[in-house]
């Protein structure tokens, strides 16, 4: 073989995994709800169907005065002098060189700020949001779209405040206030209000959103009154509950919090609106526990609204639901202090200081402090981590995870948390979840056998084994395809859906035998998913007894797909789904509408680039990755791609300096190593092509592509020595790989 006919590696397209919310099209006319084998209905409530408070209020007044003034009742509000809070004097606020000016004008409120395209405007306040500890304003512009201002009012310390202080948001990027990133139509509204209904345009880029109720009225959690008010008043004391009203006094807790999920999830949605059939999963699929969201050890990093947390608690595991803590309908927590901990864990043990180790009566001696630290959102919204653990500084050092010794001891470090915890405690009394899942999550080597424990442990909580099964992608898919073809028969939906998620990933056709069961699942988002796994195989090769199935779950599908063409993320999914059916011009037009929407999203602008090439368009190719480099200089994915656009466009010099950039930016990243050795070699430059190799080694001394092309670059250069020694090294580390076994052959019969 000669050298020449090793190619360097083409480029490939990215497959970009996208959060959705939630959009609609044309609103449907309502029709019955009924129960259609799995096919659960996804029909319009009507307005008329939701009463509104005051009806409740006539048989339920206690819980309607729990419910009044509550964060659910004040959760929108038509801005008027009854619900702004703020100050409205003529007062400035500026902050990253924008001055912003509020005031009353005819009974009204607005603020002068910096508009879409840059220049000073006054805007009417039309909506508040919230009231503790910030308070948000909306604006209404001309497209039917509802912005909110990135100015809040801290309600607590009673003063204006920046919702992004550390960076300047140029009026054209997608998280200025005017921009889809601060858009109340698809950001906030479907759980703010009762019964919303996005209805977004794609083709005017416009909105006509409705809703029953302003706010999370009675029958946001309950559902609409109508049928149950009705038969009130046409049974009267001879009425008996029918079951027509959801979340009731009865429910087993871990319905309760399936319900609260609706909302108190960073979640992706498949349906257009919310009608109360079906379960958490036939409407939305949690985020599982990856980065950024989360920590590797499940804590939270970005806004998770507390369902994944609270799901890996043990608490969670026995029965402990959000009412035991929470009124469900002040939302007030029921106890202070101690006291809510001790309702079920014994004081005498818990409650004490030889447990917490801190004075008690103290702040320290709370319980919340060291179970349930948490993070600051929005400027100044404290919210406390739901997944109640155990502080564990050796994963702080291990994993880079927080924990909340340090938290507290703001002047110590690890290393001091982990050594007090052993002299205090001794060793870890038992294994939790995240001694498996964190080192996974990051891709640790040979880290994949803990996180197939935690994928067989069925007693381990679904969400837990759903991100183990996600994290296990990070290692070598051969290796474990068994694992996921096995999952999809798995007794939990969430690993179900997964395990179909990274199978989607790899060539249609080859898993249509397994994935097509998955058309028949009693889960809307299995089914979804399958489908759009399915995406690269034509319809034709559909079995005869899957079609009808088949298309229905289209209809599901197409629902899902449109869902979000307001956002980036959900134009890109559509992108990813005809780049999956091979129609690359059609993806082009909606990754190129998708960096219309937020024009610094470099990870879709790395796809479009790679489309671009695969297209022939290696001009836009070109001048794609380069826009890419120059707004994110220290990715190092472009300066890789880039290298081998140039390669193949038999631009060798330039190709090897952005190979150089790459292992700059990226020095354990193999692959740069090997094609820069490649290049090397085809000019002509021995010497710097063995050195390369040798550097590469020494990050990774077993690694097989490079070993492979150390060995046979020796071989070329006749110092069959060398070569037969590498070769040697590769039939020991590699003994089933046959080519090597004669590679070495042919050397050692080398004279």
């Amino acid at each position: 073989m000669s050298l020449n006919s090793r190619a360097v590696i083409s480029l490939f397209s990215v497959f970009i995994s996208i959060v959705l919310l939630v959009s609609c099209k044309e609103e449907k006319k309502y029709e019955a709800i009924t129960k259609n084998d799995i096919f659960t209905s996804t029909a319009l409530i009507p307005d008329d169907h939701f009463l509104g408070d005051e009806t409740c209020k006539t048989c339920h007044n206690s819980e309607f005065k729990d419910w009044q003034g509550s964060y659910h009742d004040k959760a929108m509000q038509i801005a008027d002098s009854t619900s702004i809070l703020a100050d409205f004097k003529g007062e400035t606020f500026t902050s990253q060189e924008v001055t912003s000016k509020f005031y009353k004008k005819n009974g009204d409120y607005y603020v002068n700020t910096e508009g879409p395209d840059g220049a000073y405007q006054d805007y009417k306040i039309v909506y508040t949001y919230g009231v503790t500890p910030l308070q948000q304003y909306i604006v209404q512009f001309p497209n039917g779209a509802f912005q909110c201002l990135s100015t809040a009012w801290d309600s607590v310390e009673k003063k204006w405040f920046n919702l992004f202080p550390d960076f300047r948001v140029v009026h054209d990027e997608w998280l200025h206030w005017t921009n889809k990133g601060l858009n109340w139509n698809t950001m906030c509204s479907d759980c703010h209000s009762t019964n919303v209904r996005k209805n977004y345009s794609l083709k005017n880029d416009s909105y006509d959103t409705k809703y029953a109720l302003i706010n999370v009225n009675c029958e946001a959690c309950h559902g609409p009154g109508k049928q149950h008010v009705d038969d009130v008043k046409r049974l009267g004391k001879t009425y008996a509950p029918t079951g027509t009203m959801k979340m009731t006094s009865n429910i087993e807790p871990k319905q309760l919090v399936d319900e609260c999920a609706r909302c108190h999830a960073r979640r992706e949605q498949f349906t257009e609106n919310y009608n109360y059939q079906g379960s958490f999963l036939d409407h939305y699929f949690p985020h599982l526990i990856v980065e950024p969201q989360y920590y590797p050890d499940g804590q939270i990093l970005d806004e998770d609204y507390v369902y994944t947390s609270f799901v890996q608690s043990k608490m969670y595991k026995n029965d402990v639901a959000c009412n035991n803590c929470h009124n469900s309908h002040s939302l007030k927590l029921k106890m202070e202090g101690n006291a809510l901990c001790t309702q079920c864990h014994v004081p005498a043990r818990y409650n004490t200081s030889e447990h917490h180790k801190h004075e008690m009566g103290t702040e320290s001696a709370a319980c919340i402090n060291c179970h349930m630290p948490g993070r600051y959102y929005m400027g100044n919204d404290f919210r406390r981590d739901h997944s109640f653990r155990v502080p564990r500084p050796d994963l702080s050092l291990n994993y880079n995870a927080p924990n909340a010794c340090v938290g507290c001891h703001e002047t110590k470090d690890n290393t001091w948390a982990w050594e007090s915890f052993q002299k205090l405690y001794g060793t870890v009394d038992s294994l939790h979840f995240s001694d498996k899942l964190a080192p996974g999550v990051l891709g640790v080597a040979h880290a994949d056998a803990g996180l197939i424990d935690l994928i067989h442990n069925t007693s381990e909580n679904e969400l837990v084994r759903a991100s183990a099964l996600r994290a296990l992608s990070n290692y070598d898919m051969q290796q474990h395809i068994d694992e996921y073809i096995t999952r999809l028969n798995d007794a939990s939906p969430l690993v179900r859906a997964t395990s179909v998620d990274v199978l989607s990933n790899i060539n249609n056709t080859d898993y249509l035998n397994y994935l097509l069961p998955l058309l028949k699942d009693p889960k809307r988002t299995v089914r979804v998913k399958t489908f759009y796994a399915l995406a690269g195989v034509n319809e034709l090769q559909i079995p005869e007894e899957y079609k009808e199935v088949y298309t229905k779950v289209k209809k599901e599908f197409d629902t899902y797909i449109n869902l979000n063409t307001d956002f980036a993320g959900g134009l890109a999914r559509k992108g990813n789904y005809y780049i999956k059916q091979g129609n690359l011009q059609q993806a082009i037009f909606y990754y190129e509408k998708a960096l219309e929407v937020d024009n610094l999203e470099n990870n879709l602008r790395l796809t479009l680039a790679n489309l671009y090439y695969n297209t022939g368009d290696y001009k836009k190719a070109e001048d794609t990755f380069k826009l890419i480099i120059q707004q994110e200089p220290e990715y190092g994915p472009t300066y890789y791609s880039l290298a081998l656009l140039l390669a193949e466009l038999n631009r060798e010099e330039e190709a090897i300096t952005y190979l150089e950039q790459t292992i700059i930016k990226m020095p354990e990243y193999i692959r740069a190593y090997y094609n820069l050795s490649l290049l090397y070699d085809k000019l002509n430059q021995p010497n710097k092509a063995e050195s390369i190799l040798a550097k590469g080694l020494k990050v990774d001394s077993n690694n097989e592509s490079l070993l492979y092309a150390l060995a046979y670059h020796y071989a070329n250069l006749n110092n069959e020595s060398k070569a037969k020694n590498i070769a040697k090294r590769l039939v020991e580390l590699y003994p089933s790989n046959q080519q090597y076994a004669v590679f070495y052959q042919q050397l050692s019969n080398v004279q």
